[in-house]
């Protein structure tokens, strides 16, 4: 190990540790002081439980809690099932590339942009009501509650459209790892079917592999705000959004039950954690007396294109809702029952102009800093593994996640409480700092493997020839990483733009993102001004994306010209 690769990697770990893990921290300890009475802005200076015993009285507090449980383990047990029967019924013929291809979209796009545009789609006027309109003889919008019912189906629709193509993505790249084709043939052989094979032996080697990206959908579902805002239930609202409004009340005191609230918030993540690990440790003993059992099972065709079509009917539902944000943005008359606009029109677009202007400039502004930085922080990180001769050590895994699976109304708060003590809260660089402790993770995730991936022997030629580790860097690593690179800076931006509540927090109402102003306008009644900013906040990812796909091609068209010449 080089003197200088354990210097590069102490830094690295200095700045995550002290930049992103220790904000996390105070966060909690900040909001766990307030949960338990200690708030000396408001002079409260003793340890009590009042909060917590006010926050169990507060109306709605019960219900709110069952949706949040419905809705957070529905939605992932649900979309972790769909995704495992629907590569089990195509995996053969899908790589991890196709199946990139195809998902792309699903995972550029912004939760709050989505829960737009489904709402465009499974409202009483939407285009799934208006398809049926003519068979059902409506001339008006049925009275049916298709989007924020009280049982929370409508917000585990969205979840499961936006996480079913993360799993798929996940699982696909996890069987890249797996010779799934000799296991298949052999159980086969053995008189099993396609899906008992599946279970027996293919998820067995897979789980270990998806397991903490599995844990990251978990805890999302659980606290999710903008989505359940748009999509959910409103009075009462599921927990996380229930505990946004009672730290923005007028009244300061409710500081006391929301910090509470947030705590239980985190409380429950780490139970449902807990019960996942539980019910995986069952699962094992449970698939050893299969095992042993040795009995062919019931067929799982059924269930496989079940699956299957389920998956088939969410991505359906999902380009509806991206396709609708466009269409609801030109729309200007638009009468129900008919399909399409009457008549189209760009009033939309220049009406508000003034306004979806100065949120593109500031969320891409935000986007470019948090995604710039947290690209430099990987390479670093990475290169300083490089340099130190070691692996990623299980720490450095549960490190990086960390942010991931906590939920954010859990410490945002309290970081809010550390940053206005230093003069910080309520810029666009406190903003930034809170969203990059989400867009690192995402980025060092995305970048890790192909990071690991690259052929030592390029790096042992270049040393041979005297580059130093710099030049190796610059003139082998980075080039040859390009694509990689650019598809995690893309990952980083699409998840700058997505957030939502660190904006709210640190921002302190004076910085207005996409983001921000979509989740706000979709409970106004004006349609085609949400649109606007819906389809502006899909779009920003969805160019981050195409740069990543184009500027490769563009600076290696003459490499394949001459590729394609000598073959």
């Amino acid at each position: 190990m080089s003197h200088e690769g354990r210097l590069l990697r102490a830094v690295v770990l200095a700045v995550v540790g002290l930049g992103l893990i220790a904000p996390i921290v105070a966060g909690l300890w900040q909001t766990g002081r307030a949960a338990f009475g200690i708030l000396p802005a408001l002079g409260q200076d003793a340890l009590s439980l009042g909060a917590w015993h006010d926050l169990a009285g507060l109306p709605g507090f019960t219900t709110s809690l069952r949706l949040t449980l419905v809705t957070g383990l529905g939605a992932t047990v649900l979309s972790l099932v769909l995704a495992t029967g629907f590569c089990a019924a195509v995996h053969a013929r899908m790589s991890p590339a196709t199946g990139a291809r195809m998902l792309t979209p699903f995972l550029a796009i912004p939760h709050a942009a989505l829960a737009v545009g489904l709402v465009f789609v499974l409202a009483p006027s939407g285009w799934l009501v208006r398809l049926l309109a003519p068979l059902a003889g409506w001339d008006r919008p049925p009275d049916i509650a298709t989007v924020n019912d009280g049982w929370g189906l409508a917000l585990m629709i969205g979840l499961m459209v936006k996480e079913v193509p993360f799993l798929l993505l996940v699982i696909l790249s996890a069987l890249s790892q797996i010779s799934v084709a000799r296991h298949m043939a052999a159980g086969r052989a053995l008189g099993y079917g396609r899906g008992i094979v599946w279970i027996k032996v293919i998820m067995p080697q897979v789980w270990p592999l998806i397991r903490l990206p599995v844990w990251v959908v978990l805890a999302y579902a659980l606290s999710n705000v903008d989505m359940a805002i748009i999509l959910g239930p409103s009075n009462p609202p599921t927990l996380a959004v229930a505990l946004t409004r009672w730290f923005f009340a007028p009244d300061p005191l409710m500081i006391l039950p929301a910090s509470a609230g947030a705590i239980l918030q985190a409380v429950i993540i780490a139970l449902a954690l807990a019960l996942l690990i539980g019910v995986e440790a069952a699962g094992k003993r449970l698939g050893r007396w299969w095992l042993r059992r040795g009995g062919r099972g019931l067929s799982a065709e059924p269930g496989l294109w079940a699956a299957s079509a389920a998956v088939m009917a969410l991505m359906a539902a999902g380009v509806l809702a991206m396709a609708s944000l466009v269409v609801w943005s030109l729309a200007w008359r638009w009468s129900f029952p008919q399909l399409l606009p009457e008549s189209w029109s760009l009033k939309s677009w220049t009406g508000a102009q003034g306004g979806w202007m100065r949120a593109l400039s500031d969320t891409f502004l935000l986007a470019g800093v948090t995604a710039g930085l947290s690209l430099a922080l990987a390479i670093a990180w990475l290169e300083g593994e490089n340099r130190a001769r070691r692996t990623r050590a299980p720490w450095a895994e549960v490190l990086i996640y960390l942010p991931l699976l906590i939920p954010q109304i859990g410490f945002l708060y309290g970081l809010n409480m550390g940053f206005l003590k230093i003069g910080l809260s309520g810029g666009i660089w406190a903003v930034a700092w809170a969203q990059a402790l989400f867009v690192f993770p995402y980025v060092m995730i995305a970048l890790s493997d192909p990071w690991r991936a690259l052929d030592p022997r390029m790096i042992r030629a270049a040393a041979a020839l005297g580059a130093g580790p710099w030049r190796r860097l610059w003139a082998v690593k980075l080039p040859v990483l390009l694509r990689p690179i650019l598809t995690a800076t893309a990952i980083g931006v699409a998840v700058s733009v997505a957030q939502y509540l660190p904006t709210l927090f640190m921002g302190a109402g004076r910085i207005a993102t996409l983001t921000t102003e979509a989740v706000t306008l979709s409970s106004g009644s004006d349609r085609r001004i949400t649109g606007v900013y819906a389809t502006l906040q899909a779009g920003l990812p969805f160019a981050a994306y195409l740069a990543a796909f184009m500027i490769p091609a563009i600076l290696h068209r003459n490499r394949r010209a001459l590729s394609g010449d000598t073959t």
